[in-house]
């Protein structure tokens, strides 16, 4: 898992050369609830990814493209060299996530608020034709200052959709600045639960706690309270030039730092930490 993870970053960093920018702090911060979710979670045919059979997992946060895309690539969905195409003219991998163009995308994420919803709905039509596949939403933060996630979290108690599963991805930061400071949304463990759901807060960045997490939601009745996951993680996770960076939600990169990332990304793997 730790590898898959540390390939997840290497590759995000190899498409950020291609624009020279981007969300790559996201990606770095998300890489190990990616790996988590391919190659032990989630239910799917790399050759077939509409598989009517599968899991589906949204991406809400279009923005974090860039990071699934490296996921796809790992899972065997898209392949390895096409990630060299990232946000050029037609290609499969815009910036923004859009379910038109790349396989294994399951919707057009990006405006935030809108995933859970989406998510919710999906999971209800799942259960009414009578699949046994899971939903997982991946969202945000900054995503918890909006009320239709909130609504969307009501309904999905309400409706008792134990196929669905949330992923947040608690980086503390959103575009206009740390999210606390933007719009406090703690406690949010305690949100949740209030609002019905199961839920876990774990260490986003450490892949033992996050194969506990899912595995204590991977056995739960269809017909049931819905789960989420709370992921503390840090943006720009094993990059230490990126993660101490003041304004780093959308990141520009200097040429000759592409090799100082890769550098520092490559030894702390070795070194043990990330």
């Amino acid at each position: 898992m730790r590898e898959s993870a540390q390939r997840i970053r290497l590759n995000a960093l190899l498409m950020g050369e291609v624009q020279g920018q981007g969300y790559v702090g996201q990606a770095l911060g998300a890489a190990d609830i990616l790996a988590a979710v391919y190659m032990d979670q989630l239910r799917h045919r790399p050759a077939e990814p509409e598989w009517e059979g599968r899991d589906r997992f949204l991406l809400s946060t279009g923005h974090y493209a860039i990071g699934l895309y490296a996921a796809l690539a790992e899972a065997g969905i898209i392949p390895l060299e096409e990630l060299e195409t990232y946000g050029s003219d037609d290609s499969r991998l815009p910036m923004s996530g859009m379910a038109s163009y790349t396989p294994g995308m399951e919707i057009s994420g990006g405006s935030l608020g809108h995933g859970l919803t989406v998510a919710v709905g999906m999971a209800l039509g799942l259960r009414h034709t009578g699949s046994d596949a899971r939903v997982f939403n991946f969202l945000s933060d900054g995503e918890l200052n909006e009320g239709s996630t909130w609504e969307a979290a009501m309904g999905a108690a309400s409706h008792q959709l134990g196929n669905l599963t949330a992923i947040v991805d608690m980086n503390a930061l959103q575009a206009d600045g740390p999210t606390a400071s933007v719009l406090s949304i703690e406690p949010v463990e305690e949100k949740w639960l209030s609002f019905g759901w199961n839920a876990q807060r774990v260490d986003g960045n450490d892949a033992e706690a996050l194969l506990r997490a899912f595995d204590a939601n991977s056995d739960r009745d269809p017909v049931g309270a819905p789960q989420v996951l709370i992921c503390d993680t840090t943006v720009g996770r094993g990059v230490p030039m990126l993660e101490q960076r003041e304004k780093n939600h959308f990141m520009r990169i200097e040429e000759h730092e592409w090799a100082i990332c890769r550098e520092e990304l490559i030894t702390g793997f070795k070194g043990g930490s990330r």
